[in-house]
């Protein structure tokens, strides 16, 4: 099992940057796919960007192509969110997940796909 916590969040204005953060706890984090995912009011949560474990294969929602970026730090243990170019469309609350797979696998877009979860880190783009 593994828990998540972001940090990173804030109030910035539109064109601006921010860069979000996930601490794991556990021994094993580079077996697990980590996702970003976001929750604006009043709709879904949706998918932002992926990474496999090993940190070679990424995926990326359309919204975020070419602003934002995922990494991760296996040694720290954690993934970031490098955002850019921020737009107030990008305001929501921000979550990381994680599921375990084999090391080089794409993680999924799906909020079903993951079963651990951080508590959400605000975002909000000031116009």
């Amino acid at each position: 099992q593994v828990q998540l916590v972001e940090s990173g969040g804030g109030l910035v204005q539109a064109g601006g940057s921010l860069r979000l953060s996930c601490a794991a706890s556990g021994r094993t984090f580079r077996s697990y796919a980590m996702g970003w995912f976001r929750q604006a009011p009043g709709k879904e949560r949706e998918f932002v960007a992926g990474i496999s474990g090993s940190g070679d294969n990424t995926l990326y929602a359309d919204s975020a192509k070419g602003r934002f970026t995922i990494s991760r730090d296996n040694a720290k243990n954690t993934v970031y969110l490098q955002m850019n170019s921020l737009k107030p469309e990008d305001t929501a609350v921000y979550y990381c997940a994680a599921k375990r797979t084999p090391l080089t696998k794409v993680p999924g877009t799906s909020v079903d796909e993951y079963p651990y979860w951080g508590q959400g880190t605000q975002v909000t783009v000031s116009s």
